[in-house]
């Protein structure tokens, strides 16, 4: 395990939009709002200012994807930049709704697609071709109906299925190879707008398994890497949401600190992030939120962040707006504008 002292060697690392560009090539058109001058997109997707602001919307209610994010974008005030949807199996996408919320020309935004491409097949047997049909037709279905670039994420937060018995099909270099296999299909089947996104978990104790680096499968098939953090009751701001600790992982850095040191030249993104709702303190989610607005420009790498917005989250209330404090100070935060300084791109 990497130990703190290494990790705050990265501490100058350089604003992943400048490290981005030179190897991700030239820049996108600007879209329709009005950028603060010289903010721009490159071909990765990755802002040249500030960071995305994203939204998975009132997840488990039953809504449709368009019609929730409807709602959240009324609840906070503004319209999100990436839009996070869930797929798995045989699903097609971009769906013709999904492809709406994309194109709406009174706010375009990016997909952040999430996609596990088999939930009965090993990632062993995926890397092998168990679905390669599967991974073609998606692969026609994009092409054909969807050229504008994407966020792709294959089978988010492994670590909690990895199985680390040889022959399980499930231990991480599997996981590894089947998400290599996947993206380099996809690529030779002619997709070449998915902007490809590994996500973690962001849990000290995941990261504390042996077998926790062979996860990563290779920086030519990742442009991004990502966590999934929420704020339980260890964490109280979004320094310690992003940098989790935890006494019994003692050289455990944090996340941030973490991906900083492994992935120097990567954006990093909050793929998911949410603050459960405490009663005994009415007023947290409010706190909370202010801590990320004060909090966030001191991480130049991470450059997107993805609320996941649930009334029934697997853990709790994670509605921005369960409460009048919170809801304000959420939609504060989401019109600053270090979150809102970079056009959507059309292309």
């Amino acid at each position: 395990m990497l130990g703190l002292s290494a990790c705050n060697q990265a501490s100058g690392v350089a604003e992943t939009a400048r490290e981005g560009h030179g190897r991700d090539g030239g820049l996108l058109a600007q879209g329709p709002r009005s950028p603060m001058p010289g903010c721009e997109v490159s071909a990765k997707l990755i802002p040249s200012c500030g960071a995305w602001w994203g939204m998975a919307p009132e997840i488990f209610t039953g809504r449709r994807p368009a019609q929730a994010l409807r709602r959240a974008e009324r609840r906070m005030g503004r319209t999100a930049d990436i839009m996070h949807v869930y797929h798995r199996g045989s699903e097609l996408f971009p769906t013709g709704e999904e492809r709406s919320i994309a194109r709406d020309p009174a706010g375009r935004r990016l997909l952040l697609i999430n996609w596990k491409p088999s939930l009965d097949h090993t990632w062993a047997e995926v890397a092998r071709g168990a679905v390669d049909r599967r991974i073609d037709r998606l692969a026609r279905h994009i092409t054909r109906t969807f050229p504008e670039r994407f966020f792709l994420t294959v089978h988010h937060e492994p670590e909690d299925d990895v199985r680390a018995a040889a022959g399980s099909g499930m231990t991480a270099r599997d996981y590894a190879a089947m998400y290599r296999h996947v993206i380099l299909r996809l690529r030779e089947k002619g997709v070449k707008n998915a902007v490809a996104v590994m996500t973690y978990m962001g849990a000290p104790n995941w990261a504390a398994e042996p077998w926790f680096e062979q996860l990563y499968p290779g920086d030519d098939v990742v442009d991004w890497v990502a966590m999934d953090p929420y704020a339980d009751d260890r964490v109280q701001t979004f320094d310690g949401l992003i940098n989790k600790t935890r006494d019994d992982f003692a050289r455990w850095p944090g996340f941030y600190r973490w991906m900083q040191w492994r992935f120097p030249g990567k954006p990093i993104m909050l793929a998911e992030w949410g603050v459960f709702e405490r009663p005994g303190q009415p007023r947290f989610k409010e706190s909370f939120f202010a801590s990320v607005r004060q909090e966030m420009r001191r991480y130049p790498q991470l450059k997107a962040l993805v609320y996941f917005d649930s009334p029934r989250a697997p853990r709790g209330d994670t509605r921005f707006d369960s409460t009048p404090g919170g809801r304000q100070a959420f939609a504060v935060l989401a019109r600053d504008p270090y979150l809102s300084s970079t056009p959507v791109p059309d292309k």
